[in-house]
């Protein structure tokens, strides 16, 4: 937006592995030495380049690995080799690897791994390579269940590793500038916010991904460029089928976290900024028919927040599906809401993403003081971090809380409680991490996994 450790370790001798990996504030007190004092023309020092993995490159890691492509791109792993074909070639000296455990196993140097594979293996991918001491970058959501995004902060914080989920709209000018609005009171209280997204659907015909379906009854033979059992993890075995890779996958319970999941990271995290929000008291929801594989075709889910400081108790409201809120009044003439939007409401007026309704009100305000820190991007956050640079701003202590509030409403989706869920408001106790009133809703919180997988 615009305006807005080893024996080498007990000798006395620092690897490249301990400079740039420790706690980021040690690293933080070293200075960064000239590359011509440690060696001639053309030499790297350990601080200016990190060795990075990749882990699901053929799809949104393939646009990541390129966006960190300023450093050492040493190893690729993912368990399709076809899709993950353009990466590899882009990428020629990085050895492949299918299973990731042997990646990290036989590459030692790893600084910092990438995560971008789907929801339900980004946790224990993650945080196998942290308790490794490896910096990393995992895609959104951040998890699969709400356990396991307080999970990842807890490890990333004992571990001491620098982290960031994939959603660069955080370092985004509008973020900045949709806060920066707030702050300068041009909204007055705000007391609801409105968020939506046409995912998983246009209305007219899946673009995106299906939901509102039921598992497929044939059993087609897994091509060979695929590992079927690396691609289901932790999650039930099922047969092969390609409804379900590669991407479409988000919609299935198993593998996703439906369209809420999918954007409601995105959404969220610049909301949470503006208007500081942390856990809500409440969470509830409705939507079209939802069965046990397939998340529904549209929801609205209600998020209720307690009042923080001066500001006062919010009611957030998410739709996905091609649902949207009510047109707003203050919305100029001729004008729709987009496909794909926030709306804020306070006391003295609304703001649509980051510009203020109606168009007069945003030239009588004009553009609200520059206050906040501008990022240098998003991938630059996480880079500066793993060199013992400040955390970047999507770090895991942050991103979980919006990732747990996100999944949150995904349990008020649950077809098992659909019945109950109708007639009831879930409160939340997040220090306890349960539904105080639905004891049932809490087995919820994370899902099985099958034999030989673990956090």
């Amino acid at each position: 937006m615009a305006n807005l450790k080893n024996d080498k370790k007990r000798a006395g001798v620092i690897s490249r592995r301990d400079f740039l990996g420790g706690a980021a504030a040690t690293a933080a007190a070293f200075t960064i030495v000239p590359r011509h004092v440690l060696g001639g023309p053309g030499y790297k020092a350990p601080s200016e380049k990190l060795n990075i993995a990749g882990v699901g490159v053929g799809g949104q890691g393939a646009g990541d690995m390129g966006r960190l492509s300023s450093e050492n791109i040493v190893a690729l792993c993912d368990v399709d080799f076809r899709k993950a074909g353009r990466t590899f070639k882009k990428f020629p000296e990085a050895r492949q690897y299918k299973d990731f455990r042997v990646m990290l196993e036989k590459e030692k140097d790893i600084d910092g791994v990438v995560v971008a594979t789907p929801d339900h293996t980004h946790a224990i991918i993650s945080i196998t390579a942290m308790k490794m001491g490896k910096h990393v970058y995992c895609e959104k959501p951040l998890t699969h269940s709400v356990y396991e995004a307080r999970m990842m902060a807890q490890v990333a914080k004992e571990n001491k590793v620098a982290t960031q989920m994939g959603n660069s709209g955080q370092a985004s000018e509008g973020t900045r500038v949709m806060a920066e609005y707030i702050m300068a009171g041009a909204l007055g209280p705000v007391r609801e916010v409105h968020s939506w997204t046409d995912r998983p659907s246009n209305g007219l015909k899946n673009v995106y991904w299906p939901q509102g379906v039921e598992r497929p009854k044939e059993t087609p033979t897994a091509p060979d460029y695929l590992d079927w059992d690396l691609f289901l993890g932790p999650a039930p075995v099922r047969p092969y089928h390609p409804a379900y890779h590669p991407f479409v996958w988000r919609g299935w319970w198993d593998f996703g976290t439906g369209a809420l999941g999918d954007m409601g990271c995105h959404a969220f995290d610049p909301i949470f900024r503006a208007v500081k929000l942390g856990h809500p008291t409440s969470v509830q929801a409705s939507s079209t028919l939802v069965n046990n594989e397939t998340f529904p075709v549209a929801s609205t889910v209600h998020y209720q927040f307690p009042a923080r400081g001066d500001m006062p108790p919010l009611k957030l409201t998410w739709y996905d599906g091609g649902i949207k809120p009510p047109r707003p009044d203050e919305l100029d003439e001729g004008r729709q809401l987009p496909t794909t939007g926030t709306m804020f409401v306070g006391d003295k007026g609304k703001m649509l993403g980051y510009n203020l309704m109606p168009e007069s009100r945003r030239k009588e305000i004009g553009s609200p003081p520059e206050i906040l820190p501008r990022s240098p991007g998003h991938f630059q956050e996480w880079i500066d971090a793993c060199k013992g640079g400040k955390p970047a701003g999507a770090n895991f202590e942050f991103a979980s809380l919006v990732t747990q509030v996100v999944l949150l409403g995904n349990i008020a989706l649950r077809p098992e409680l659909r019945e109950t869920l109708t007639r009831t408001t879930l409160k939340w106790d997040p220090v306890n991490m349960k539904i105080t009133n639905l004891p049932e809703a809490n087995e919820y919180f994370h899902t099985e996994y099958r034999s030989g997988w673990t956090l």
